[in-house]
């Protein structure tokens, strides 16, 4: 049953109202975030009136070299549903893989996008080789647009692996010279949010932190030394993993489909590489969220991390099935 916000509401608790979404889910989310940003239940309000705050600025985000899979993982946000949560609580007014806009009318939306402030959101690695011509929109290098739209954004968020350091196309040879967002771009503010995918929590909550800088004064997230937020990123996955008592005791799996490894026992023999990867897939897990916790992560199901939120971990951490050396 819906549930009526009240009177004096602002444009965006007003079309919240209009799409079913009550005062109760909406608090239930800003909780969720405020849990996956390591805040007390007490933040959830400061971040409902962040998210709904009339001058909150808007959104841009930039497609370059990637596989969409940072979308996707977005896509998959149970509360609010992505309706909801893009255009009404972020903001979202350029997104190439989920707008009805196309050629023309699409440049012109970005356009109109950045007369007024916005931040921006970059996925994919941005491919610099030949003067970008290995990746294109519209007729645009990546590049170029990158050029038109990241310099004045408040700041921009590098969503996924890709575009913080490039991406599997940067992996040796990197044949398009792929190259993450902070490198090419390294006067502009750049926060980091990597993994492939990231957790949607992670961007989210990453979005509230730089809109509560905007609309609140408050200060960035802080950040660690490859720019990607301490909430997030402040723990190795090793440090909280449920599999971590059978590392201790020296207990590893042997194979996938050994007696042990469906017992749950370590699968560092096997290519673990959570002792050298920074992320929260232990505690927030993955789809859908629900409580702030996601149902399942990697290692959860059997498989070991690959250090995907980690710089050229497709080089340095690869071969994948066998142990860090």
């Amino acid at each position: 049953m819906k549930v009526s916000v009240g009177h004096g509401l602002s444009g965006a608790e007003k079309r919240l109202e209009e799409r079913g979404i009550s005062r109760r889910d909406f608090m239930k989310f800003c909780g969720t975030i405020a849990a996956a940003m390591g805040m007390g239940p007490a933040f959830a309000p400061k971040i409902a009136a962040a998210l709904t705050a009339d001058n909150r600025p808007s959104v841009i985000w930039l497609h370059n070299a990637e596989c969409t899979g940072c979308s996707e993982s977005i896509l998959r946000t149970a509360a609010p549903y992505i309706d909801a949560l893009i255009l009404d609580v972020i903001s979202l007014e350029y997104q190439e893989t989920i707008m009805a806009a196309a050629g023309e009318m699409a440049e012109k939306t970005l356009h109109d996008a950045m007369k007024k402030p916005y931040l921006c959101v970059v996925e994919g690695g941005i491919p610099m080789k030949d003067g970008g011509i290995y990746g294109m929109v519209g007729g645009h290098t990546m590049i170029d647009i990158c050029k038109k739209v990241i310099p004045g954004a408040l700041a921009t968020i590098a969503y996924g692996t890709c575009a913080t350091y490039g991406g599997v196309q940067a992996a040796k040879p990197n044949p398009t010279g792929a190259m993450g967002v902070d490198e090419v771009f390294p006067k502009a503010t750049v926060i980091n949010v990597p993994g492939c995918p990231p957790n949607p929590a992670n961007l989210v909550g990453t979005i509230v932190a730089a809109i509560e800088t905007v609309v609140n004064k408050k200060p960035l997230p802080k950040l660690d030394d490859l720019k990607r937020p301490l909430a997030f990123f402040g723990e190795t996955v090793h440090d909280k993993c449920e599999r971590l008592p059978f590392f201790e005791k020296d207990q590893f799996a042997k194979s996938f489909d050994s007696p042990e490894a469906k017992k749950g026992w370590c699968l560092y023999k096997l290519g673990c590489k959570g002792p050298y990867t920074y992320n929260n897939c232990p505690t927030k897990k993955f789809n859908p969220l629900d409580k702030g916790v996601g149902v399942s992560w990697p290692v959860q199901a059997g498989h070991p991390c690959i250090g995907c939120s980690e710089p050229k971990f497709w080089d340095t951490m690869s071969p994948f099935y066998e142990e860090q050396k």
